[in-house]
């Protein structure tokens, strides 16, 4: 059984950064693809960065690309989310998830959620 677990997120500041863990168990991230989704307030989940398993390719969304990492640690399973320069627009949830390639239609696997707040 996957578990995928969270942690991270709070509140920041226009112009600074945070970074989110994604832990997962029960799978190897080096053949799998690790996904991260914004949803901000009352709109649908957006998919914002992938790094694809063993080629560790990467895609970014446009609104974030230049400003926000993905990266992971064979070592511990883990996939991060380095967000950097963040803006208002940012807030939202961000959730992780993983499964078999970027394109998939349905993310199988997901994490709990962690709050990201950006305000002045």
């Amino acid at each position: 059984q996957v578990q995928v677990v969270e942690s991270g997120g709070g509140s920041v500041q226009p112009g600074g950064s945070l970074r989110l863990s994604c832990t997962v168990s029960g799978y190897s991230l080096d053949y799998h693809a690790i996904a991260w989704f914004h949803q901000a307030p009352g709109k649908k989940r957006e998919k914002i960065s992938c790094m694809h398993g063993w080629n560790r390719e990467t895609f970014y969304e446009d609104s974030v690309k230049g400003r926000f990492t993905i990266s992971k640690a064979p070592a511990n399973n883990t996939a991060y989310l380095l967000m950097s320069n963040l803006k208002t627009d940012d807030t939202g949830v961000y959730y992780c998830a993983t499964d078999a390639e970027c394109t998939v239609a349905y993310w199988r696997n997901w994490g709990q959620g962690s709050q990201v707040t950006v305000s002045s």
